[in-house]
């Protein structure tokens, strides 16, 4: 079963149960998968669909930063619950040590020396990490190793 199938059953089941927030999250990451495939006139497959629920994740996270740096509690808690139904969709996440670990690789493997090598190096690694981790924590790593 595809994860957009296992989307909308989970659509379904929230919505004979009135469950409004899990309702109205999968509504809205459907809508995107849609729009995705209308504006690049392709099917959406699940690494298509996981680099989308990944930049939803992404979106929560930083709206989350921003409402409490607001003082906005009550929009804190509305976008944590609807990361934490848009999360039960990601594959598993790989750990610290394992980004580590595969960072590293990249660098042996594409000699990457210096902060001039990061772009390469960030090519070659974000086909790797796809939907498997934040590419902003691989980011921030890779930084660290090459300075």
């Amino acid at each position: 079963m595809s994860l957009l199938d296992t989307i909308n059953q989970d659509l379904k089941a929230a919505m004979l149960s009135k469950d409004v927030v899990t309702r109205d999250t999968l509504r809205m990451l459907i809508s995107d998968i849609k729009k995705f495939e209308i504006d690049e006139k392709v099917e959406a497959d699940d690494a298509k669909i996981s680099n989308l629920i990944n930049k939803n994740v992404k979106q929560r996270r930083d709206s989350i930063e921003q409402f409490k740096s607001g003082g906005r509690e009550d929009l804190v808690a509305t976008e944590e619950e609807q990361l934490n139904v848009i999360l039960k969709y990601l594959p598993e996440q790989l750990s610290e040590e394992e980004i580590s670990k595969l960072v590293q690789d990249g660098i042996a493997a594409v000699s990457a020396e210096s902060m001039k090598d990061m772009g390469k190096l960030m090519g070659h690694l974000k086909p790797i990490f796809e939907g498997k981790a934040d590419m902003s924590i691989v980011s921030k790593l890779v930084k660290e190793l090459l300075s």
